[in-house]
């Protein structure tokens, strides 16, 4: 955690200052929670505290919501809403903030864990108690409750990053985002657990330690080997880099046009992350193409194309030479490939990085002809749709970039790498004569060279 900000000190200090004195007024007026339980619930609190697993952005994944709910239905029982306060204030004991002097870090997260552990308890004891032991009516409650623990966690920290950097709301949440959906299945389970608790004593705090433990080394095993196979895309896209800084440009444009196609049809993040690998590594090949080939201002030659196509199996042949990336493989092979309506169970992913191939080709300034303006693309695309190109996934792409309000083409590219090239050229890519011609029926077979 970084150090303390100056600006947030007024805000830390209304914030600690609200928590501590909800916290006197509920101990006037419902009295002091069970000992025993508070004290085996604040030790499990800040012990969490400790079992955080970073992920991107400064965003954490944490058990606190799991020990959060477990206090909740162990003081339930007795109608106390101090207990889950207090519960919630013990994350402020993060030991490595004693350490290091980080001394406003600790008011900042017990108040902002107080509240929200009071607030979900607050809304858990106003939901009617179920007469019957139905799960469904369970989880009702639970999911009530974790998404109030989210809606309290997540304002203070939004109105923190607008006191501290003056930022949006928009752009906050989306940092947030990715930690939302842990709260709810931890939720689920420190429910369970706090019934547990109830049955069985203090002895079932193992069970809640066993599984923060377990959780934080599944997801701190993931992030090293998610964090390896970037590592390894990246140093294969810096070694394309370095020969062809177009071509490594191109990758992540293709990349990032076929993620906007995924959004659309509603990928999960599994498959969207697995296709992003392939649009990246779809012209890995290129390493064993010469430059002056691949950059060729006039038409290649029949010799010449088909030197230029080799990369092709070339990149196939890479990649299934990686463990990671060999599932991907096949979905980086495109040569001669169109779209067959006939073919049902195609795999949609090579259609999808051939139309953001295409795309970016046209979109760009490659050394054989300066960038066409989107319109012509977005025409080109749908006059493809159906033979050549996959029609939903042209459109998914068309209406992405219009959703996004970019503007991609001529006049509007970040940088090029051909400032000489020719305003109209064939060239080997087949797309220069889009604009010369009445029809614009250049043919889009070569756009990814």
């Amino acid at each position: 955690m970084s150090p303390f900000p100056h600006r947030l000190a007024v805000f830390t200090a209304t914030l600690a200052t609200a928590a501590f004195a909800v916290g006197c007024w509920l101990a006037l007026r419902e009295g002091l929670p069970d000992w025993a339980p508070l004290l085996v619930l604040c030790v499990t609190m800040s012990f969490s505290s400790h079992r955080d697993v970073p992920l991107a952005k400064g965003v954490f994944v944490s058990p606190l919501p799991m020990v959060a709910m477990a206090s909740v239905v162990v003081f339930r029982a007795d109608n106390s809403l101090l207990g889950p306060l207090i519960v919630g204030a013990a994350a402020g004991i993060y030991l490595p903030n004693f350490a290091r002097q980080r001394w406003g870090w600790i008011p900042f997260n017990a108040g902002l864990c107080g509240f929200a552990g009071l607030a979900t308890a607050a809304v858990n004891q106003a939901l009617p108690q179920s007469k019957s032991s139905s799960v469904f009516a369970a989880l009702i409650c639970v999911v009530a409750a974790g998404a109030v623990y989210v809606l309290v966690s997540w304002t203070v920290l939004v109105l923190s990053y607008i006191v501290e950097e003056g930022r949006s709301v928009r752009s906050v949440l989306a940092e947030l985002a990715p930690s939302g959906p842990q709260v709810f299945p931890f939720a689920v389970l420190g429910y369970f657990l706090g019934r547990l608790y109830l049955s069985l004593g203090p002895a079932v705090m193992l069970l809640i330690i066993a599984p923060i433990l377990i959780a934080r080394e599944m997801f701190a095993s993931y992030l090293r080997v998610k964090e390896a196979h970037d590592e390894t895309v990246a140093l294969l896209i810096r070694a394309l880099e370095q020969k062809d800084p177009y071509t490594a440009g191109h990758a992540g444009r293709v990349a990032q046009y076929a993620n906007y196609i995924a959004e659309e049809l509603d990928f999960m993040p599994a498959r969207a992350e697995r296709l992003r690998f392939a649009a990246l590594m779809h012209d890995i090949g290129k390493l064993v193409v010469p430059n002056q080939l691949l950059n060729k201002p006039g038409k290649l030659t029949e010799e010449e194309y088909k030197r230029v196509r080799v990369h092709e199996g070339v990149s196939v042949q890479m990649l299934s030479h990686i463990d990671f990336l060999r599932p991907i493989a096949a979905d980086t092979h495109s040569e001669n490939m169109r779209f067959d309506p006939d073919d049902p169970d195609h795999p949609i992913e090579p259609y999808i990085i051939m139309i953001a191939d295409a795309y970016d080709a046209m979109t760009s300034t490659r050394s054989y002809r300066k960038a066409l303006p989107q319109e012509v693309a977005f025409q080109e695309l749908r006059d493809k749709s159906g033979t050549q190109f996959h029609p939903e996934c042209a459109e998914a792409l068309i209406r992405a970039v219009e959703k996004r309000h970019e503007v991609h083409g001529r006049g509007h590219e970040e940088d090029s790498h051909f400032e000489d090239a020719p305003e109209v050229g064939l060239g080997s890519a087949g797309l220069g004569d889009l604009e010369a011609s009445p029809t614009g029926h250049a043919s889009t077979e070569q756009a990814g060279k």
